[in-house]
């Protein structure tokens, strides 16, 4: 009796931490199961959306380019000894890489290394609205142009050709500079500084005007903007990207890469402003 007593107690005991093992098996599952029902990529629809579609962006652009070239004529009245100059960022600013973003979504992953060059190599990124016109009325007036892009060295290429293809001028290795052991501009910035007199500096990202706004939290980045804010529409063209840049890793992210899917949506949700 005894001995069937201790195995029904043994076979209820099993049963029950079998049980108990699939429910905490399960739920695993579906927890795992939510969190990739929800498309990687699906935060930036909207913003991409916006960027190849709103007749707004293309207004932005050709505003930041009206302002630049109104800037510009201005810088050149007051000579200097060295060539009037202007630094410029490519992706986004000069070239639209929007194609490689949609691709990304299309086909529910983040960014990497292989995937972007391969786009590169396909060399089709269209020009952004306006800065052909703009770039073409500089180099006709004489100003020296020089692209500071943290493409890869690389990507230089296939970078040179699909600007050529897109018309731009002053295009070859001596004014295409990629990055190289950094992402920071600064450096590249100096060594055109020494030998020429830059007036205006055109970009999408607060870094591609100055080493000040570098590894920057979003307050800062905002502080920094007020106090600059009479270099905006004069020294400092920006233009429009709501897909991507350090206003997103360095300032929502905190600039860490380290984040799992689940918790960058939380910590998107937890940046929202709701009064």
């Amino acid at each position: 009796m005894y001995n069937k007593l201790y195995l029904t107690i043994t076979v209820l005991l099993i049963f029950n931490i079998s049980c108990k093992t699939h429910s905490i098996t399960t739920s695993k599952s579906i927890e795992k199961k939510t969190e990739k029902s929800i498309p990687i990529r699906e935060h930036s629809v909207q913003a991409l959306l916006w960027q190849q579609n709103a007749a707004e962006y293309k207004a932005l652009c050709h505003q930041a380019f009206n302002l630049a070239k109104i800037y510009l004529d201005k810088a050149r009245i007051n000579y200097n000894k060295n060539p009037t100059t202007i630094i410029t960022d490519i992706d986004e600013t000069v070239l639209d890489n929007s194609p490689y973003n949609a691709r990304m979504i299309r086909d529910d992953v983040n960014y990497i290394r292989a995937t972007w060059n391969a786009w590169g190599k396909e060399e089709t990124a269209k020009a952004v609205p306006g800065a052909l016109a703009f770039f073409k009325y500089a180099n006709s007036k004489g100003v020296k142009i020089f692209y500071l892009s943290n493409r890869r060295q690389e990507q230089k290429e296939e970078t040179i050709q699909n600007l050529i293809k897109m018309g731009f001028p002053a295009v070859d290795s001596e004014h295409v500079l990629l990055r190289t052991d950094t992402g920071k501009k600064q450096a590249r910035r100096n060594i055109i500084l020494k030998n020429h007199h830059v007036v205006m500096l055109l970009g999408d990202n607060l870094s591609d005007f100055s080493e000040l706004f570098d590894d920057k939290s979003t307050k800062e980045r905002n502080n920094l903007v007020e106090k600059m804010k009479d270099d905006f529409g004069t020294k400092f063209i920006v233009l429009p990207n709501p897909m991507y840049g350090d206003w997103e890793t360095k300032g929502i992210y905190e600039g860490s890469y380290k984040w799992t899917e689940k918790q960058k949506d939380s910590i998107r949700k937890s940046k929202l402003i709701v009064d």
